[in-house]
């Protein structure tokens, strides 16, 4: 499936890399990779020249703290995504270095909002290990969602003035759990919703009533998962225009939940060779060779990946080729079309054990592969990061969720991509943004990228 195209990387060191995050910092409309460096200095990989070149500022590459989670969105609604950058110096309890939440300035710096006296109060102090953006009104507005290990989880959001508040306890969100994976898309409701997997303790489903607030129901949805521990999380397409949930157990059975038809309660339907145990960190699911299903992709640490196609009938196992990577200390994981051909590139940081340098893969896809690559906007301007989009396409239904945060530690580009297989292409695509509102696109052509607004009026 994969080759390794890791040369493309200008710069290369090893490192103790960790999570990963696709966003605009520039501003231009241009993707880049964000890498989240564990004692050393985040990065931003940018393609560049035909290779993905270094660009990140000094003040993102804030050389001395260690970064593990990264989730970008628009927090104050000007149209630009703000960073949220979890340090992690600790494995569990109080941490000495400080979350970062990163502005860009007029001038080009990069401003962090915690580091202002009227936010100092609310700084996480605690170990976590994800966060991940969510717009739980519908209003273009983000908060970020911050998964605590051994403490209450957090939801920070900007209230008048711009001051940062913790809102979770009011929400129903403070929950306390050694939290791991977090994903951020409307899978329970109309709204996006939160499903965090866990480790030492039941998997969480906070799904929004729809007035902002949160009630806790993975218990009634089948999704505790309670005896295992719980790592990446990711929604995938199963086949029948609804979202699935997989997520990965450290050295336990996988897990590939769909909804039973008029039933609450969900379906694990793992395939035995997907729910086989590994020492798993991140996992994706992406339409990687444009065929029209999804992959699965599960990024381990110091054994060999594991990729898996996801269609109606059930699950197949692939080869990864390149990206089996046996050897690789797998940490973060994320997916983005970076070079604009239509074919997404898979980008692997490592170091959980050791210093090594990061991996990059390119899918292979048949020619003549359809795609197309759908990028909502909010009112604002900025990603719609959770809104949801419906492609049909030769008599299917598929859907892709902009993501908010994802994998384990990561969050994908805010772009949702379709292959379509030979010839394909789609007829009807159906964009329904976090607040509800929606576009319906006829015909949309293929092998290009649409990027819809908001709708006015």
């Amino acid at each position: 499936m994969f080759r390794d195209v890791s040369p493309l990387i200008g710069h290369n060191p090893p490192a103790l890399h960790a999570g990963v995050a696709v966003a605009d910092l520039g501003g231009d409309g241009r993707l880049e990779f964000v890498v989240a460096g564990y004692g050393g200095p985040n990065r931003v990989l940018r393609w560049a020249g035909g290779a993905l070149r270094d660009c990140a500022p000094p003040d993102l590459a804030d050389i001395s703290r260690q970064a593990i989670g990264l989730a970008a969105g628009d927090l104050d609604g000007d149209g630009r995504e703000e960073l949220y950058v979890l340090n992690t110096d600790t494995h569990s309890g109080v941490k000495q270095a400080a979350d970062r939440l990163f502005d860009a300035q007029p001038d080009g710096r990069w401003e962090d909002l915690f580091s202002h006296p009227a936010n100092r109060g609310v700084r996480n102090p605690f170990s976590g290990r994800s966060v991940a953006a969510i717009d739980r009104r519908g209003v273009g507005r983000y908060g970020f969602f911050v998964t605590g290990h051994g403490r209450p989880m957090r939801l920070y959001e900007a209230g008048p003035g711009g001051a940062l508040t913790d809102l979770a306890p009011p929400l129903g969100l403070s929950h306390t759990t050694s939290g791991r994976g977090v994903l951020t898309l409307p899978v329970f409701s109309d709204y996006p919703d939160v499903i965090c997997a866990n480790e030492n303790g039941p998997n969480f489903a906070f799904r929004n009533t729809g007035d902002g607030t949160f009630a806790e129901c993975a218990a009634e949805y089948g999704l505790t998962d309670h005896e295992e521990h719980g790592r990446g999380v990711t929604a995938f397409d199963p086949g029948d225009g609804e979202f699935g949930l997989c997520w990965g157990n450290w050295d336990g059975p996988h897990r590939a939940f769909v909804r039973r038809d008029g039933h609450p309660a969900w379906k694990d339907r793992a395939s035995p060779a997907l729910a086989f145990p590994s020492p798993v960190r991140t996992v994706v699911a992406a339409d990687f060779d444009n065929d029209g299903h999804d992959e699965l992709f599960f990024n381990n640490v110091g054994e060999a990946n594991r990729l898996f196609r996801s269609a109606p009938d059930g699950f197949t196992m692939l080869d990864p080729g390149d990206a089996l990577d046996p050897e690789g200390f797998g940490t973060g994981a994320a997916v983005c079309d970076i070079d604009g051909d239509g074919v997404l590139e898979l980008l692997v940081s490592r170091g959980e054990r050791g210093a090594q340098p990061l991996g990059l893969y390119k899918a292979r896809a048949a020619e003549g592969n359809g795609w197309l690559r759908v990028r909502p906007l909010t009112r604002f301007g900025a990603p719609a990061r959770g809104a949801v989009v419906r492609a049909e396409a030769g008599g299917r239904v598929r859907v892709k969720g902009v993501c908010g945060g994802s994998g384990y530690l990561c969050q994908m580009e805010p772009v949702a991509h379709f292959g379509f297989g030979p010839g394909g292409r789609a007829e009807r695509v159906q964009v329904t943004w976090p607040d509800g509102s929606s576009v319906v696109l006829l015909n949309p052509g293929t092998d290009r990228t649409i990027t819809v607004p908001y709708p006015r009026g």
